[in-house]
């Protein structure tokens, strides 16, 4: 079976092809650099040149293949709506173009807790909860629209499944754990309330291992969260996963409602000047990371079979080979 990958050269993209060559599919990864395209063939795929903006280098890249896992996205600190709309929203659109075109049976979409992103606690919340009408963060917003055209076009032609994996990690990130380290050694990093509240994770190998069930089992037009079992104490992990990359986050300390006051004169000036580079928080990132965000992904296991198999020691030694 022949199977293409949007992503494929990033964190989760690179442990998702060989787990599909290994279950003996066929892959073909999209590449927008030739850096890109170098590691999507290293990693087991022929190369197929080209971005989300294109939907003939889509089409050309599913052309023959039967399943489509579309992991790209924009994933940054910041930016414009305009910037996030685009690979978001926009590319996803082109993806669901180019799958219908190219006959494509299956498709599974990696969304994210963050659709659901809109102030409110998120603790033990499950694919019931709807998304918000107005979520919080052009990352949030625009992955909830892109979550919401994959499942709306799903059809006996076109199976569409969301995954939704709650903060993923393990070795080769590079998104969240570089920016984790960068704020340590720059001094910068503060524990919200202390860190003691709990939290969700999703090991990269965890996310994989769901993708690949959804594919293969997921109900057309549903989402599935995915996690690494039961919640852990964010401050604990956190200094565990930092440990590996032999760096001590300290004990600094920061109150969320000073935080939130923090990130909104943050986006504020931002936004409006605007100032370079990133904001020194946003209130999207101190909503996920500030304090308890928790799901459930009983609806995995009861009907995908999911396991989460890599547990959190096996990942975090993982991680310091």
């Amino acid at each position: 079976m022949r199977a293409f990958v949007t992503g494929g050269s990033g964190f989760v993209g690179r442990r998702l092809i060989p787990a599909l060559r290994e279950q003996g599919h066929t892959v073909r990864a999209l590449g927008r650099s030739q850096a890109s395209l170098d590691v999507v063939r290293q990693a087991g795929a022929e190369p197929v040149e080209g971005d989300l903006s294109s939907v003939d280098a889509l089409k050309r890249g599913m052309e023959g293949c039967e399943i489509v896992f579309h992991s790209a996205a924009t994933v940054k600190q910041w930016g414009t709506r305009a910037e996030f709309f685009e690979a978001n929203v926009r590319g996803t659109e082109n993806v669901l173009e180019a799958a219908r075109a190219a006959g494509i049976k299956r498709l599974v979409h990696v969304s994210t807790e963050a659709v659901l992103v809109d102030g409110s606690p998120l603790v033990n919340v499950d694919e019931t909860r709807p998304l918000p009408e107005r979520p919080i963060g052009h990352y949030s917003s625009t992955k909830g629209t892109a979550e919401r055209l994959v499942l709306s076009v799903n059809s006996p032609e076109l199976t569409t499944v969301v995954v939704r994996p709650r903060f993923v990690w393990g070795k080769g990130d590079t998104s969240v754990l570089p920016i984790l380290v960068d704020a340590v050694k720059s001094g910068r990093f503060r524990w919200v309330d202390g860190g003691t509240f709990k939290t969700s994770t999703c090991h990269v190998a965890n996310c994989v291992e769901g993708m690949l069930l959804a594919a293969e089992k997921g109900r057309g037009g549903q989402a599935y969260f995915l996690t690494d079992g039961e919640p852990v104490v964010f401050r604990e992990f956190i200094t565990s996963l930092l440990k590996t990359q032999g760096v001590d986050p300290g004990n600094k300390k920061i109150p969320f409602g000073f935080s939130m006051g923090l990130a909104t004169v943050c986006e504020l000036l931002w936004n409006f000047l605007p100032l370079p580079g990133n904001p020194l928080i946003t209130r999207q990132e101190l909503l996920l990371a500030g304090r308890e965000v928790t799901v459930s992904d009983e609806k995995a296991r009861r009907e995908l079979g999911y396991e989460g198999r890599m547990t959190q020691a096996a990942g975090l030694r993982e991680m310091q080979g």
